[in-house]
């Protein structure tokens, strides 16, 4: 125990240096300490992982409700999270039992590592370091999302995707591999996709449905002059 202690107390020191470099708004450690509720899920998250890895179920379970409880953040005992992991703000953020989160990723309120259903054991996404995964954004099943991986906000990703690669939309789809675009007849979709200005894949939608509508119409005239 003294050991795992120690490791649990090691992690939260390096998730503490983590927020500070990454959060703008963190001014100092005791303010990150005891007032970032991301942080305080991981914290809980730690021993609940412990006990959930010796077979103590129960006990992480509890740990793990009580975290969401107090946070708003619902992380199961079972998923696996790496070291410095920015969750910021957090609320509504959903990662199950079979997750597994790399070292550095940044996680925004109202993301969700999920399953699909159909799937059985693994059947969470395996996500690589350094990953940003926008607010609303959903990774669901078994998918694995490579290094420093960018899935923007409220997209849906139903698949892996490579390393360094930026995805967008419903469902989502990879529209940058290495910062370079991939041609798609919609460049104008591919942006540098810093969090301020990733797309809004719910707006996209909408904006092909009015293209077909219109399209639908003009025919209709044509046929009504016809």
């Amino acid at each position: 125990m003294i050991k795992g202690g120690f490791v649990i107390f090691e992690g939260i020191k390096h998730d503490i240096r983590a927020i500070k470099d990454r959060d703008p708004a963190a001014r100092n450690s005791a303010e990150v300490l005891l007032l970032y509720s991301g942080l305080h899920a991981l914290m809980l998250h730690r021993p609940a992982h412990w006990l959930y890895q010796k077979r103590c179920y129960f006990s992480a379970r509890l740990i793990s409700q009580v975290a969401k409880f107090l946070t708003g953040i619902e992380i199961h005992p079972g998923a696996k999270m790496g070291r410095g992991i920015l969750i910021d703000h957090g609320s509504g953020v959903v990662i199950g039992e079979t997750a597994e989160v790399g070292d550095d990723c940044t996680i925004y309120q109202g993301a969700t590592l999920g399953g699909t259903g159909k799937d059985k054991g693994k059947r969470h996404p395996t996500v690589g370091k350094g990953v940003m995964i926008g607010s609303g954004a959903k990774i669901l099943g078994p998918v694995t999302v490579g290094d420093h991986s960018k899935v923007a906000s409220n997209a849906v990703l139903l698949t892996s995707i490579e390393a360094h690669t930026t995805a967008v939309g419903v469902p989502a789809k990879a529209v940058r591999i290495q910062g370079e675009k991939i041609p798609s007849g919609r460049e104008e979709e591919s942006a540098d996709l810093n969090h301020a200005d990733i797309p809004d894949p719910v707006a996209m939608e909408l904006a092909r449905l009015q293209e077909a509508v219109d399209a639908l119409a003009a025919r209709l005239a044509l046929l009504e002059k016809r």
